[in-house]
This record gives C-alpha cells, structure tokens and sequence, in this order.
C-alpha cells in the first residue's frame, strides 16, 4: 500500500545584505553610464546647433553673392560715358528712403542694399531697376536675416529668411561703396556671427560672405 508524504519545498530568494549589496554595485555602474549618456546628448545638441548654423551661411553665402555678381544700375539718361553707372550700394539704407527704397516703414534700415538691372523681358526689352536689401528682424525673439527684393518700385516681391539666431551683421566694400562709373565697387563682404542655442552657451559661428562684380 503507498503512502503519501508531503514534499517540503524550498524557499529561494534574495538575503537582506546580498540586495543591499547589489543596488550598491547598479549605482556604481549607474553613475558614469548616465554620465556618457548625458554628454552624448549635449554633444548631439551641439552638433545639430553647429549644422543649423553652417546651413543659414550657406544659403546667405549664395544669395549674396548672386546680389554682387548682378550689382550695377546704369543711368539710362546719360548718353556721354554712355550708360554710366550710377551709385549701386547702400549702407544703413531706411526701407522708404535713400537710392534705392525698398520695404514699408516699419522695416528696419537694410545692412546693404545692393542694385543693378534686370532684363525679366529679354535684352531687348527695357530694363528693370531690381535692389535686394539684407536687413536684420526680430520675430518672436530670435534675430534674422532678411533678403527683401524689389523690381521696378520699392514694393517688395520676396522676402527671404537666409540665417536665424543672428548675433551681428556688417557689411563693407573693397573701395568706397558710395563709388559711380568706374569707381563701383568690386568687392563687398558681408560678416555674420551667428549662434544657435543648441550649440551651447557662449558659443557663436562667425562668417564672412565675399561677392564679386562681374559686370565691367
């Protein structure tokens, strides 16, 4: 006849000090692994920063070195030189007034305002007097600049964000830009210091645009 004994079973686990013990060794290991984590974050945070910044003077190192490249407004009426050229740069331009106006009032004055002719029509076809003013605005805090574009009249029609987080923005000839004729300027550099906050703080980019006249 079988006879049934109870089994007795036993009781695994974890003592009081082997638990102590093993929390003691996850902070150890804890510590430095957030310590990488942390600063591959703030690293990936900086580069981000730093290709944001390369981006803005990359697009404002090609718009403006299209705007140098075009610069030239010729004085139509002139029938001596012939069709000389007029002053084609403005400095701390206001948006309604000086040469070439171009903007509302409410705009601030332009960094530089270059202008030259355009031929939309064909080279047949009268030209138009186009003007691109760079200047720096305000939105929502942050600091940009601004390509406005105007053709024939100083209503505009394009405006362009070309760098965002803008510290500063200086523009400056290679001969004087209030030049006419043969004295046009050739060379004109525009200087940017831009500095995104992902990059850090106290960090900046700064970047110098150089544009060429090719006109002769």
């Amino acid at each position: 006849m079988l006879s049934l004994r109870p089994t007795a079973r036993r009781e695994a686990g974890f003592t009081l000090i082997e638990l102590l013990i093993s929390v003691s060794i996850l902070g150890v290991i804890a510590v430095p692994l957030g310590n990488v984590v942390i600063g591959f974050l703030r690293n990936s945070n900086a580069t981000t920063g730093r290709l944001a910044e390369s981006h803005d003077a990359q697009i404002s190192a090609a718009y403006f070195a299209q705007d140098v490249s075009s610069l030239g407004a010729r004085d139509w009426t002139d029938t001596v030189t012939p069709y000389g050229y007029l002053q084609s740069v403005e400095l701390a331009a206001p948006a309604t007034g000086g040469l070439y106006p171009c903007g509302t009032a409410s705009l601030p004055n332009a960094v530089i305002r270059p202008a030259w002719d355009d031929y939309p029509n064909g080279p047949n076809a009268a030209p138009v007097q186009t003007r691109a003013a760079y200047l720096v605005e305000t939105v929502s805090g942050q600091q940009q600049l601004h390509r406005i574009t105007c053709a024939g009249s100083a209503t505009p029609v394009a405006d362009v964000v070309l760098a965002h987080d803008l510290v500063s923005a200086s523009a400056t000839c290679a001969t004087s830009c209030a030049g006419t004729g043969a004295a046009l300027p050739r060379r004109i550099t525009l200087t940017l210091t831009i500095a995104d906050p992902a990059s850090g703080a106290g960090s900046s980019y700064s970047v110098t645009l150089t544009g060429d006249r090719r006109q002769s």
